[in-house]
């Protein structure tokens, strides 16, 4: 769209020296037959080519409308109606055949200050959109369709929504993104393709086959993908280290395909090289699938089983087994954890920094103390509707990890004012605390840990019997505190 957009179209002809290479063998005079057949063959040689070699340019719903004037709808494919797919065609053309276009084009250029910009400014400006913009924009001129696909914005693609066709859309984007390395996308690094239902396993066998250096994977929400699917992945992408499964029912487990572990080597083992690990909401995943996922998986930093409801003590016992370096951990509302779980747990010693237990209504004082005796280190802690722990649990808790920055104990009807003053008396850098619905809560503890931990920054008195006078004394003395609270008198 650009390129010719310096050429002079006035009856002087001026300016006929600007005119680009490719263009500058064409004349000004009226288009004979034999050009125009010519011209037409040329079309016709640019649609095969691009047929041959995919160029997608743009990802949207197929009603919406074009571009115009380089300026087209900021509605993302999520929130248009009707299937989202992904579009294949040529880069746009260098010329325009019309005068009095070629005249248009060129008195909005000069009006639009944005084509000033140097190339690094607006590669820079790209790298904020998500793919599906990112595409978009490839489709206003030559020059943005070759900034839009310079290879510094793809190392990571970003597609959401329900009805966009998610496996379409990453085969024909792999496809133009191995255009200079046939059949290998080197410089991939991270697929988000969260909340996309209609994700299946053949979009994650394109991903596994086709981005050997991919680090990072979210296909949260993406319930059709199997086990299968994802032993591809992490079996073909050595350099997976962030793998989100969270709310994929069908998925049990996490390991090699039996061909990747024979190909391995016995010094190799079968180790796969996944730190970060979000299961939550898989509702099917059992103790025998904690147990491969442990043996496989040892080096494990930070792992989340929230809901996964089938869990127990033993599940726990495999893990700390093979992960000893797990430095947060998220078992909450995991019923079948108890005390026992607690001191497995507790393994982990100093390495351990965040923990929720959150509706775990089997662990007591007991699983606390485990806890606080050997994870002294331990930064946050999430013990809502624990209703076992009581003041002298807090106390264990306070005395041994005097560096717990975020705690939450609501709904914890047995804690009193007792253990909140053993809290103020030791934990001075306490930034968070959550005490929603503790019935045995007064003002006089709140007033105690006020005067001693000056940087708390939020703290939740929902449902919780404290006066008016109490929470304007915790905001007198901690200034940055945010209070959550129920109480209409208090502004």
């Amino acid at each position: 769209m650009g390129a010719n957009n310096g050429k002079q179209c006035g009856s002087d002809g001026k300016g006929s020296s600007s005119i680009s290479s490719d263009v500058s063998s064409s004349t000004d005079h009226t288009p004979t037959k034999a050009q125009k057949n010519a011209a037409t063959s040329e079309d016709s040689d640019l649609s095969v080519r691009t047929l041959s070699t995919p160029s997608p340019a743009l990802i949207f719903p197929q009603n919406s409308h074009s571009f115009q004037n380089g300026r087209g709808s900021s509605t993302s494919s999520s929130s248009v109606t009707g299937e989202t797919v992904a579009m294949v065609h040529s880069p746009p053309p260098t010329r325009l055949t019309h005068p009095l276009i070629r005249l248009a084009s060129k008195h909005q250029k000069e009006q639009a200050n944005i084509d000033r910009l140097p190339d690094h400014s607006m590669i820079q400006i790209f790298s904020f959109l998500p793919t599906n913009q990112l595409c978009r924009c490839a489709r206003v001129c030559r020059r943005w369709y070759n900034l839009a696909w310079d290879p510094r914005l793809w190392r990571t693609i970003r597609l959401t929504g329900e009805t966009i066709n998610v496996d379409r859309a990453l085969k024909v984007l792999t496809r133009r993104l191995c255009q200079d390395t046939p059949n290998v996308c080197l410089m991939l690094e991270t697929v988000i393709v969260s909340g996309c239902r209609r994700l299946t396993d053949r979009g994650l066998y394109t991903i596994a086959q086709c981005c050997p250096e991919l680090r990072r994977l979210e296909v949260s929400g993406c319930y059709n993908i199997s086990n299968e699917a994802v032993f591809d992945v992490v079996s073909l992408c050595p350099n997976l280290e962030h793998l989100d499964v969270s709310g994929c029912s069908k998925v049990t487990c996490i390991s090699l395909t039996r061909e990747a572990s024979i190909k391995l080597s016995p010094l190799h083992g079968k180790q796969i090289s996944i730190r970060y690990l979000d299961m939550t909401d898989c509702f099917v995943l059992e103790d025998e699938g904690l147990h491969t996922i442990a043996a496989h998986c040892t080096q494990l930093t930070h792992l989340y089983l929230r809901r996964c409801v089938r869990i127990t003590d033993e599940g726990l016992r495999y893990l700390m087994i093979y992960c000893t370096s797990i430095k947060e951990l998220s078992v909450s509302d995991c019923r079948f954890v108890s005390d026992f779980g607690m001191r497995e747990i507790a393994k982990l010693e100093s390495r351990l920094r965040y923990l929720s237990i959150a509706h775990c209504s089997r662990i007591t004082d007991v699983g606390i103390r485990y806890i606080a005796k050997y994870c002294s280190k331990l930064r946050y802690l999430n013990a809502r509707g624990c209703e076992g722990i009581t003041d002298h649990g807090v106390e264990y808790l306070a005395k041994n990890c005097t560096k717990l920055k975020s705690l939450d104990i609501g709904k914890c009807p047995l804690v009193s004012d007792t253990g909140l003053e053993f809290l103020a008396l030791n934990c001075f850098n306490l930034k968070r605390l959550s005490l929603k619905s503790c019935e045995s809560i007064t003002g006089q503890g709140l007033q105690i840990v006020a005067a001693n931990c000056f940087d708390l920054q939020m703290l939740n008195v929902q449902d919780c019997d404290v006066s008016v006078d109490a929470l304007r004394f915790v905001k007198r003395h901690c200034k940055r505190c945010i209070i959550e609270h129920t109480n209409p008198a208090f502004f």
